[in-house]
């Protein structure tokens, strides 16, 4: 046992880890350790400043007297993980951006607080709601060329081979990190699986909803098979089946109904956010989240209720 007010070791190495973890709402050190791994998979930079960015916002957190208890799950850290990946990715790794990544995450913390004491009120969680404030602003800030507007939808169905089938599925569990290899959505989606079932599988269905949304609204397949309408989705499911509601098959029904609305979400986003050099970042994930929450005391279904939405 700890002494009251001190960290024991062992706490040094755990934090950090829930502190990845927590991406996927998970407070396991063990999913934290694997989620890190695949991290390192996609890229040595996203690690390191996965990793710092956890670290820095921690840090800052317990400096400014967070709660101990949050600190010690790892609700102080994820944000600040997500913050400080998105800014190495679009300025590469520099002894500039490492500041910039650890004073974004320090922001973050304080937001958390913010969105925290505000959304309390409601009995909504604040979710990575931090992050997408920090990384919107550092985004259309940040002295970088804008990007393309993602290509139209087309007419008819979208037909993917079976590999990209098979990229999409893994792309969308690991663009929650901003990974595009396969194989570390594969990592991530173990992480998940070592500690809950029914996370992984909720990750796994929100995937495969996410494909079959985005193939029947026509949108281009290979922005689907990059995962870059389906991360939302994944994070929705685990949110809405595996988190916040008790699973039934009403709530699971209900988690993919959500996992759905939050595809149109996502590339709504990138098509307004994109030639400005914004991204929907989690925001989709983040409102969907939120509003069938809120939506829950209103219906009468097993596992949908006010005690356990809120």
């Amino acid at each position: 046992m700890s002494q009251p007010g001190r960290w024991a070791p062992a706490d040094v190495g755990r934090i950090p880890m829930r502190g990845v973890a927590q991406v996927a709402l998970s407070a396991s050190p063990w999913t934290g350790l694997l989620f890190t791994i695949a991290l390192f998979a996609g890229g040595w930079r996203i690690g390191v400043y996965g990793l710092l960015g956890a670290a820095a916002s921690t840090v800052a957190a317990s400096v400014l007297g967070a709660d101990r208890d949050g600190l010690a799950n790892g609700l102080e850290g994820y944000c600040g993980c997500l913050t400080s990946i998105a800014i190495v990715v679009r300025l590469g790794a520099s002894w500039r951006t490492a500041l910039l990544a650890v004073l974004a995450a320090a922001v973050c913390a304080v937001l958390s607080a913010a969105v925290g004491h505000l959304l309390g009120r409601i009995g909504l969680p604040a979710l990575t709601a931090p992050f997408c404030l920090v990384a919107g602003v550092l985004a259309i800030a940040l002295p970088t060329a804008p990007a393309a507007a993602p290509p139209l939808p087309r007419d008819g169905a979208t037909t993917l081979s079976a590999s990209e089938l098979g990229h999409a599925f893994c792309n969308n569990l690991g663009q929650v990190f901003f990974l595009d290899k396969w194989y570390a959505g594969l990592v991530l989606l173990a992480g998940l699986l070592i500690t809950s079932r029914v996370a992984a599988v909720a990750a796994a269905c929100g995937s495969v909803v996410a494909i079959l949304t985005a193939c029947a609204m026509g949108l281009p397949a290979e922005r689907i098979s990059e995962g870059l309408y389906g991360y939302n989705a994944v994070l929705v499911a685990i949110a809405l089946a595996a988190t916040f509601l008790t699973l039934t098959p009403w709530t699971a029904g209900y988690a993919a109904l959500a996992a759905v609305a939050s595809v149109p979400f996502t590339a709504a986003w990138q098509a307004f956010a994109q030639p400005s050099g914004g991204s929907p970042f989690t925001w989709p994930f983040v409102v969907t989240t939120w509003l069938f929450l809120e939506a829950a005391p209103a219906l009468d279904r097993p596992g949908i209720s006010s005690e356990k939405a809120k």
